[in-house]
This record gives structure tokens, sequence and C-alpha cells, in this order.
């Protein structure tokens, strides 16, 4: 993978909107200040958009998306291989905006990029794989034909912290399969999360107009993108709270719309009697507090055997206790800064509380800015908010459990159900609790932190609806259309 970036000249403007091909100052009163959340560094300063803006970007995606859609399948994937190939040249760029955007550590920035070119490369391949059938049918001289068929216009509303990634994860296989999008990134990652991409598409050759960036605020443009008539599908990663809202506004309006919700987790990671302590000690580290534990899929729950809890408390205290923590961009930095001072506040109540509830505080450590220090608490119960909630920081309990069985008990108590972990020698062990856990995904000696391009990414219960990546996003980005054809008089009773 080239990462040579001498002969590129670095993408400017981030000040301006994407809308039906041109960049455009938004021409709403208010503007975005987009700061670094390690230094509180200025990034770019952003007028928002309107929701006139947002019209004339339903506009400009409704009206080339068909002539989009006609394109051969070799002309859409041209696009989606050029994407791949600009990422590479721009790869510092791009991970450098990840860093002093998002907050990421330089280490979490390599994984967010290489997870971006893994699902552009993957979409790429898309136009090529969606395919129709054909089936009998009991009326003599008919013929069944099913399509499938680009869902038109599809409105992604993506998060802050995988910003580029879960932008991509929506946006690269909508536009390979014949779709047009409108894209509202998070208010605190518009560039990652969209406009740097919009850069990358433009250059590219994507026709204008069928990747539309409106950044604009939740109060102008948060319900109208949903509840416009042109999106057949809303494509929405962020809170359970937000998703459900989401969901009330694209089935309760006047237009109903599908929607993909990939929202909150509260991810267990089990560590059973016969595992490999020291492995899964390490993985526990790595899951948790990749990205400060700003993941969906993070581990939010560490659920121990009794039998070897106290010294994987033990280990997992010395080992946590080595992080480096503080500038994410030094290459040994493990846990950085937290997004907003808004997260920050939230994390110090939940540190609080988990105190109140009785939970044992082994690490600490001094809050400097938005940078938060691992923070672990032990003699957790089920019943705390620490076990309760979904943490979103680098703050992690431990729950003594009396048996394997009590372990899947505490594992399935909870309204999600996104991602989990169990490490055990017995692999058959693993795959029988695996299978126990209700969850759209589990990882059996590994983190709940995984992310591949070509399998299902998705959660059960209060975690989303819906699929992401490989086969399961061709069905979610294309709609079914059964043609049927009578070859020869058909006789009707009357």
């Amino acid at each position: 993978m080239s990462t040579n970036n001498t002969t590129t000249s670095a993408y400017t403007d981030f000040h301006l909107q994407f809308i039906a091909g041109e960049w455009q100052t938004g021409k709403d009163d208010s503007s975005n200040t987009n700061t670094n959340p390690y230094n509180g560094d200025t990034l770019v300063e952003i007028q928002q958009a309107t929701k006139d803006q947002l019209n004339e970007a339903y506009d400009a995606a409704s009206q080339t998306q068909e002539a989009w859609a006609k394109q051969t399948p070799a002309t859409r994937a041209a696009v989606l291989y050029k994407v791949v190939n600009i990422l590479d040249q721009r790869q510092e760029e791009i991970v450098d905006w990840l860093i002093k955007e998002s907050g990421s550590t330089r280490i979490k920035a390599m994984v967010e990029f290489s997870a971006t070119r893994a699902i552009t490369l993957e979409a790429a391949t898309f136009p090529n794989r969606v395919h129709g059938e054909i089936r009998p049918s009991n009326t003599p001289g008919k013929e069944n034909f099913i399509y499938r068929e680009p869902i038109g216009v599809v409105a992604v509303i993506s998060p802050w912290n995988f910003p580029l990634h879960l932008t991509q994860r929506s946006i690269a296989p909508a536009l390979a399969l014949g779709n047009a999008v409108v894209l509202k990134p998070a208010s605190d990652t518009p560039v990652t999360g969209g406009l740097l991409l919009a850069k990358v598409f433009e250059e590219a050759g994507l026709p204008k107009g069928l990747l539309n960036v409106v950044v604009g605020s939740g109060s102008e443009i948060g319900d109208a993108i949903v509840e416009h008539k042109a999106p057949s599908l809303v494509s929405f990663t962020g809170s359970t709270s937000v998703g459900k809202r989401i969901g009330e506004l694209a089935n309760g309006g006047e237009y109903i719309k599908q929607v993909a919700l990939e929202l909150g987790g509260n991810s267990p990671f089990v560590v059973l009697k016969d595992a490999d302590i020291e492995q899964a000690v390490k993985a526990a580290a790595f899951g948790k507090f990749l990205h400060q534990g700003q993941i969906c899929i993070a581990i939010n729950r560490v659920i121990v055997e009794d039998e070897i809890y106290d010294d994987f408390v033990a280990r997992f205290l010395a080992h946590v206790k080595t992080l480096n923590v503080g500038d994410p961009n030094k290459q040994d930095t493990a846990v950085g800064p937290i997004i907003n001072a808004k997260q920050v506040k939230s994390l110090k109540e939940k540190i609080a509380k988990a105190q109140e509830e009785g939970a044992k505080m082994i690490l600490s450590g001094e809050i400097e800015g938005q940078v938060v220090p691992p923070h672990i608490f032990t003699e957790v119960t089920r019943e705390m908010d620490l076990s309760r909630n979904e943490v979103f920081g680098p703050l992690v309990g431990i729950i003594r459990a009396k048996d394997e069985d009590d372990a899947l008990s505490i594992a399935n108590d909870s309204m999600y159900g996104l991602s989990s972990a169990v490490f055990t020698a017995d692999m058959q062990k693993g795959l029988r609790f695996a299978r126990g856990i209700r969850a759209g995904m589990t990882h059996i000696n590994d983190i709940s932190v995984n992310d591949e391009s070509n399998t299902p990414f998705g959660g059960e219960k209060n975690s989303g609806i819906g699929r992401f990546n490989g086969e399961w996003v061709l069905e979610e980005f294309t709609r079914t259309h059964w043609i049927s054809m009578q070859n020869e008089p058909r006789e009707y009773p009357f």
C-alpha cells in the first residue's frame, strides 16, 4: 500500500458544503466550530446548511440517480477502485485528519483507515455481484423474474467515533449499487465523517449530484433529512435513543422509509476458568481502551468466572498500568482524548455513580482537559449502572460470575445485543457458549471489536436493525422487484 503523498496537494476548503456537485457556503446563521479534542485548536469554521440547501441536495440526488443506475457495472466499479487508489495516495493526510479531528490515537487511525479501504474495495465488487432470479410459476404459461434494483436515494447519518469508516460503510455500497446519497456527518467530525470523502469521490470522477454532504445543526435539518420524500432508505449509526427517534420519523410521517440502524452496545467479554488468562488480559485491554472505549462494539462488561477472578484482576490491573495516555499523535499512545467536554462530564458522572453503587475503583487517574485515563472497577454487579448502560469511555467494570451458566446469564442480561466475546481453551465449549449469547456478533478467543468487510455487521434487541457489509448490505441497499410474464393467454374465472 502506497503512502507516498509527495506529489499530491492536500485537500482544502473544508469550510464549504458539498451540494449538487459544487462546493458552496452554508446559508444558516449558525456555524460549526470544528476543534481538536486533544489541544482545543480550531481546525475549521463551517457555516452550516439550511433546510433549503438540504432540499437542493435531495433534488440533485433524485435527478442524477436514475442515470447512474443505468451505467454499466464496470463504470460504477471503476469509480470505487479509483477511490481506493486515492485513499492509498492520501493515507498520511487522512490519518492526520483522523488524529486531529476525532481524537484517534495513531494506532486507531491506522485501524480505521484500513477498515475504510477494505469496505471500499469490497464495495467495488458489488456492481457485478448483485443479481436477480427466475422462479417457476403454478400458472400455466407464466414466468417469474425477481430483480434486484437500486433503492434510489439513501440518507446517511454518520457518527463521530469511527467517522471515516462508518460513513464509507454506507456510502460506498450505496453508490456502487446505483444509488445516490445525501449525507449528514456528525457535528464533531464533519471533515472525516463526510467532507473529506466528498473530496475523494470528486477526485475519483463520481458524477455531480450523486454524493451530497450537508453539514447542519440537528434543530435545522436533523428531522428533515429523515422526513424528506426523496430517500427510500435511512442509514443511521449512533445512539439507541436517536435511532428510535429516526425509526419513528421514518415510519410515522407522510413518507414511509426503510431503515438500517446500527445503535448502542453493551458488549460482554467473558473469561471462563479454563482460558489463557494472560492472552485474555491483553485482549481485554485492547478491546476496552482502543479509541478510549468510544466504540459501539468496545468491551463494556468484563465477566470472569469466580475461580480465576482475582488472578485475572491482578494481571489486568498490572497490564493497564503500562498503557501510555495522552497525545494521540505519538506512536505509542494507547489512550487519547475524549471527543468533547459533554462526554467528559458524562464519564465523570459515571465514575461517581459507580462508587456510590458500591463498585471498588482499583485504578484511576487525573483527568486533564479531555484526556480521561483508564478507570477500573471491581466487585461490579449486573444491577449497577456500569453494567446496565453503554459507557463509551475508558471505564470498565469487572463482574464475578459463579460459573459458566451464570456468566452466560449475565452476558445476556442487557437490552443490547451488538457484539460479544468469550475466552476458553475448549473451542467446542466456546462455540456452544457463543451460540447462547443473544447478539449479532460473537468472537471466541478474540475481542468484541471486530469488523470485516465480507461478514455481517449488526445487532439484536436495542442494538439495531439490519446488517452491513458483504452480501448482507446488498440486500439493505437494493429493492426487490417481482415481474411476471404471461406468455400465453390465461383462463380467468369471470
